[in-house]
């Protein structure tokens, strides 16, 4: 066999061994001893493989992947712009935590600054984004090589994986191969390609979250708690908790707390203004929330992410108000009065909030969330999308602990929602769904490309289609005095046939114009399928308003 054959051999025995278990691989030249390699390997069992075109796809695939599974996910793809590609999906990986793996092959060293085509510098490319960056040598036809080569697999999915900083994240392996690239049976090679240790599991550890000394809480004080994604627990039963979609606790989280706490803000509920507030984990959806930070009167503390950044930590502290960083006390019993108050509004809020949804036409974007969310089937996979969707969740659904909620909150980036949500989907063991709008559909439309042999996932995509970015609605641009100018630069329609363009890539869509074909097109089956609901967004700016003054009537 060739060294670039050998070489792209053991370093797939080797990411079995790690324990990965999926592989994504977009196709090229360069990169072709690893394909052969991730393709033998998938048919002996040994992983399963995913093949995508567009390597923005690809990577995002791997993100949803390995944010699902928790297990390495590598994507392999050639030289060049290539890797430029997966820079979007490396991104999102590392404000994640997704344990994305980015094999880049290369051209060899001698070809470098020579002019040769798809040739750039790209060892180091991701910059600080990833965890680690390592670089193989080139193989050469002698012995010993083949414990230094799985040395540095091994020390890029523990990178990946977090397995000593507990900060998992994109990890780099790029490998520049020389000619010949496709697989040869000539000669014998003078050691064995493969059973590393009579093929014994690699003895990583899982990741791990390291906790820090407990903050300095007044046990007495009414608190309050705001939860974004990474947060981790336990968290005390008698606090109240705000907490995102995608947030380990949202399932706890006050169905109508992101209504009310402006009323906490401004005077029309003072009984749920806390004395101090404990984020856990990078809540990062609501302004609400970033003005109650700032708040002088609150004392702020902070729980980092459980992949919070080793090397450079983070925290949520958009305002410079936390006073202290640390975990929540195990033994703390909070007073439960503020909680029962929080809770006895919230009850009340939440029937308010159900009549003011039942008054309003149907399909409209917080009321379309609100169904789907309560229609999921028992051990669903919610994968919700960015901008409104996930919003109009967060606003209007009643919080389940049967149903498992992720979505791309590293960087909230519109980029490769359809890709992850098929990735995420294809490692859940239960039906898949995901909620997103039709710009965010359109911008990765291109994963819904599966070849015949490709797998597969249980994913229903519920599309709210309202012809452009309502999100822009009910932010500052969305003011009456920007109206001229706002369809245009903001609202973006676009009148694009899903129907069609479904049918062009052979996935089936339904459109539905009423409760019961939304019921109906939930049922689990598989997929991808896709399901279309008109949204009317004219009325969007104005229907945040009056939900909002429904919900607090209370007052």
């Amino acid at each position: 066999m060739n060294p670039s054959t050998v070489q792209a051999t053991v370093i797939v025995d080797e990411l079995v061994r790690c324990g990965v278990r999926d592989a994504v691989l977009c196709p090229g030249s360069r990169n072709a001893p690893l394909s052969f390699a991730l393709h033998a390997a998938d048919a002996e069992g040994r992983l399963r493989l995913h093949v995508r075109v567009d390597e923005r796809g690809a990577g995002f695939l791997a993100v949803g992947l390995g944010l699902r599974s928790r297990r390495a996910v590598p994507v392999v793809c050639t030289s060049g712009t290539a890797v430029a590609n997966l820079h979007p999906a490396v991104l999102e990986a590392s404000y994640n935590g997704a344990p994305l793996v980015a094999i880049t092959t290369d051209r060899p060293i001698e070809l470098h600054g020579t002019g040769a085509g798809q040739t750039i510098e790209q060892a180091g490319l991701f910059g600080h984004a990833v965890r680690a960056t390592e670089q193989l040598a080139i193989a050469e036809r002698r012995a010993g090589q083949h414990g230094r080569w799985r040395s540095t697999v091994d020390r890029v999915v523990a990178s990946a994986l977090g397995t000593l900083s507990g900060d998992s994240g994109p990890a780099q392996l790029n490998v520049p191969f020389r000619e010949p690239l496709v697989p040869d049976h000539e000669g014998d090679w003078p050691e064995p390609v493969t059973g590393r240790d009579g093929g014994k599991p690699w003895s990583g550890i899982a990741p791990r979250f390291e906790h820090l000394e407990p903050a300095e809480l007044d046990p007495d004080a009414s608190t309050l708690v705001i939860a974004g994604q990474g947060a981790h627990g336990p968290v005390p039963p008698e606090l109240p908790v705000l907490a995102e979609p995608g947030s380990e606790l949202w399932h706890r989280s006050l169905r109508t707390g992101m209504w009310l706490l402006p009323a906490a803000l401004s005077g029309e509920a003072p009984w749920l203004f806390p004395d101090q507030v404990v984020v856990l984990g990078r809540p990062t959806m609501h302004r609400s929330v970033q003005r109650l930070l700032a708040d002088e009167r609150v004392a702020v503390f902070a729980v980092p992410p459980a992949s919070a950044g080793r090397v450079r930590p983070q925290w949520t502290d958009l305002a410079g108000s936390v006073r202290g960083v640390g975990a929540l006390p195990k033994s703390w019993a909070p007073h439960p009065a503020f909680g029962a108050r929080w809770q006895h509004t919230d009850n009340t809020a939440s029937h308010l909030l159900d009549a003011s949804l039942d008054a309003e036409p149907w399909a409209t974007g917080p009321a379309l969330a609100a169904s789907v969310v309560a229609a999921l089937p028992a051990d669903s996979l919610l994968f919700a999308g960015p901008s409104n969707p996930v919003r109009d969740i967060a606003l209007a659904a009643r919080p389940r602990d049967d149903v498992t909620v992720i979505g791309n909150r590293g960087v909230a980036g519109i980029d490769g929602v359809v890709s992850a949500a098929i990735g995420a989907s294809l490692a859940h063991h239960g039906p898949g769904y995901a909620l997103m709008g039709d710009l965010t559909f359109l911008h990765d439309a291109g994963g819904l490309l599966l070849g015949p042999d490709e797998p597969r996932p249980d994913l229903t995509i519920v599309v709210a289609n309202d012809n452009g970015g309502s999100v822009f609605a009910t932010l500052e641009q969305g003011a009456p005095e920007h109206a001229g100018a706002f369809e245009r630069i903001f609202g973006t329609p676009l009148n694009a046939d899903l129907s069609a363009l479904c049918r062009a890539v052979g996935v089936e869509h339904t459109l539905a114009t009423g409760t019961g074909d939304l019921l109906g097109a939930l049922r689990p089956g598989r997929g991808p399928r896709v399901v279309e609901v008109p949204v009317n967004r004219s009325d969007r700016r104005a229907l945040h308003h009056r939900l909002r003054a429904a919900v607090t009537r209370f007052s």
